[in-house]
């Protein structure tokens, strides 16, 4: 039985201006966990605004639950089922909570029916349900964080692309996030993970994609990654050690370490 990628890139090119950030770029996405990692600059941020139908390819192919993104009738359908939560996100500072997750469960044409079951029960997910009434302006940087997570999850979409979701959360606070997004994938949706918390990573994904310069530079699990450390490259784990060797940079060897 052949599995349909929730998404495809297929020979993409992308970028702004004259610059070309992402170039020829193959990618699928299946359902499960994938952990995004890559220095700044290597374009995570680029490959989540294509895949978030944000900025249109400017070229190659883009394909959303089984079917192609070619025009604007196409993004709005494919738009009813993404989940993105931004590094930085806009909000009005006057609203609730509330407010703001129903505002973004409607932006996604969230049916009115459903919208109040559904935002209370992201709210519950992110530990807010206490501080529904809270308006935006008043939160903490670790409560922002956690309501834009609930305004990403309203609605349960079948791909969840989360940009740095853990910066600003306490270190029980992203347990409960990691337990989420197992929660949310065992129910069948695909969730990309972008961070630079290699931990996260480790504990809570099935696949690891390493970006460097546009391109993926490694794809497996965390564990086949940290099988590739260099013991003289630097980090304080298996897994740091092997991100940091496939992103191809030169260690001292273990003579010269020594």
């Amino acid at each position: 039985m052949t599995i349909v990628p929730v998404a495809r890139l297929t020979a993409l090119t992308q970028g702004y201006g004259g610059r070309r950030i992402i170039e020829d770029l193959n990618l699928s996405i299946q359902p499960g966990v994938t952990g995004l990692l890559g220095p700044n600059g290597a374009g995570k941020t680029t490959l989540f605004r294509t895949l978030a139908t944000i900025a249109p390819p400017q070229s190659g192919g883009l394909e959303l639950f089984g079917k192609p993104v070619t025009n604007e009738r196409d993004v709005r359908r494919a738009r009813r089922r993404i989940g993105y939560l931004p590094q930085d996100f806009g909000y009005y500072p006057a609203f609730s909570i509330t407010d703001f997750v129903r505002y973004c469960a409607w932006l996604r044409e969230l049916p009115s029916k459903e919208a109040e079951s559904a935002t209370k029960e992201a709210l519950a997910a992110v530990g807010l349900t206490d501080k529904a009434r809270e308006r935006m302006r008043s939160l903490s940087g670790g409560m922002l964080r956690r309501a834009g997570i609930a305004a990403a999850i309203v609605g349960s979409p079948s791909l969840l692309l989360l940009d740095e979701p853990t910066v600003g959360l306490d270190p029980a606070q992203r347990l409960d996030f990691r337990d989420l997004i197992r929660s949310l994938a065992r129910a069948g949706a695909a969730i990309v993970l972008s961070t630079h918390l290699v931990e996260d990573v480790g504990a809570a994904c099935d696949t690891v994609l390493v970006l460097s310069d546009g391109q993926v530079v490694h794809s497996g699990t965390p564990q086949q990654l940290a099988e590739m450390s260099a013991s003289t490259a630097p980090g304080d784990s298996p897994l740091e050690r092997g991100y940091m060797t496939v992103l191809g940079k030169s260690w001292p060897t273990e003579e010269a370490a020594c």
